[in-house]
């Protein structure tokens, strides 16, 4: 594979930069965290994201995107993940408006341009409790003339009350089918949840909602696939803008702190575990580049993809206690901005799930392979 970032993803990569170095500050952080009544949405970012054509550029043309694709989106996560900007773009953009925009109708494809220009939020509903296989789903879906009625639980579900349209996976006569649902329904229950970071999540119970099928039932579970897999390439490029940008904060901790009159990065016991850190977030920048490449490609990468979550969960967890361990007490102060890396860190782990799941699911691939 060639690992040289495109032009596109690097002026992507640049622009979010700025947009998120200018709005995203401790300040503003501390700001959405102190009013436990302000949901931690970050509105004013959104709105310039949108404006400056970031929140559109890795959409298809089909819904007034600039035709780049998952390569560019995962640079944009990245930076996101840098400055741990409260916005839904892997949920609304990747997700929602990409799976609508690639599996469409004509009006699903008018709400998928809604969203790129930032004028609505979409989400979706992948986590079920107690469900360890999401290409399967315990909602269920049935058909009442012309339209379908959902009746199910779903967890984790970010964004939901900022959703105007909750994509829904769900299964119908044994066979998953993605669905499109609006959270306001009278039968919709929505609870918020609460989350490591405080990313704003909900439980969601439907109780026989009404809702709009994607695509066709027999391209469920192609439609389901497709969502899981940009999911967790998504979380993946994420994790990876928290943990460089937490390595960087540690770094620079360790060459000014002093103990025993010198600098705490010359300790032998410090000096390895930052060397550790680096090799790990190497090793996802590696994973997330070649899963993203084969994506963009068209080729299989189902095992690329569970790498990338495995190197994601795993090293990001080595990487973010360590950036709170070098940093001492500040490290779990939540006013101090290296706790912002390290709970965004946690809440991206939780997501994509722990070792024996990744490798149980890598190992099936790879069977499938051979």
């Amino acid at each position: 594979m060639d690992f040289t970032l495109t032009e596109a993803q690097q002026d992507l990569a640049r622009l979010t930069a700025e947009v998120t170095g200018k709005l995203v500050t401790a300040d503003r952080l501390r700001e959405l965290d102190a009013d436990s009544d302000v949901v931690r949405f970050d509105e004013p970012l959104w709105n310039s994201l949108a404006e400056t054509g970031v929140l559109a550029a890795a959409l298809p043309e089909s819904v007034s995107g600039g035709g780049f694709g998952i390569l560019e989106q995962t640079a944009v996560l990245r930076e996101l993940g840098r400055s741990v900007a409260p916005v839904p773009y892997l949920w609304s953009i990747v997700l929602g408006a990409g799976a609508l925009a690639e599996f469409g109708s004509e009006s699903q494809r008018t709400l998928a341009a809604e969203a790129a220009s930032g004028a609505k939020i979409l989400t979706v509903a992948l986590s079920e409790e107690r469900n360890w296989e999401p290409a399967k789903p315990v909602t269920t879906a049935a058909q009442e003339g012309a339209g379908w009625r959902i009746t199910g639980l779903k967890i984790t579900v970010p964004f939901a009350r900022q959703a105007s349209r909750i994509l829904v996976p769900a299964t119908v006569s044994g066979q998953a089918a993605v669905f499109l649902v609006d959270p306001a329904d009278a039968s919709v229950r929505i609870t918020d949840q609460i989350i490591t970071d405080r990313t704003p999540e909900a439980e969601i119970e439907f109780s026989g909602t009404p809702a709009e099928l994607v695509g066709t039932v027999e391209q469920g579970a192609q439609i389901l696939d497709w969502l899981l897999h940009r999911a967790w390439l998504g979380l993946s490029a994420h994790q990876l803008g928290v943990v460089e940008k937490g390595l960087e904060l540690v770094a620079d901790y360790a060459r000014e702190r002093e103990q025993f009159n010198r600098k705490i990065g010359g300790f032998q016991a410090v000096a390895q575990r930052l060397a550790d850190s680096y090799i790990d977030v190497q090793g996802i920048r590696l994973a997330v580049q070649q899963a993203a490449w084969c994506l963009s490609e068209n080729l299989p990468a189902a095992a690329e993809i569970h790498t990338a979550k495995f190197w994601a969960a795993e090293a990001g967890h080595r990487v973010s206690h360590t950036v709170v361990h070098v940093h001492g007490g500040v490290g779990i102060d939540r006013d101090h901005i290296v706790n912002q890396f390290f709970t965004a860190a946690k809440h991206n782990e939780f997501a994509l799930g722990g070792a024996t799941d990744h490798l149980r699911a890598l190992g099936a691939q790879l069977a499938e392979s051979h």
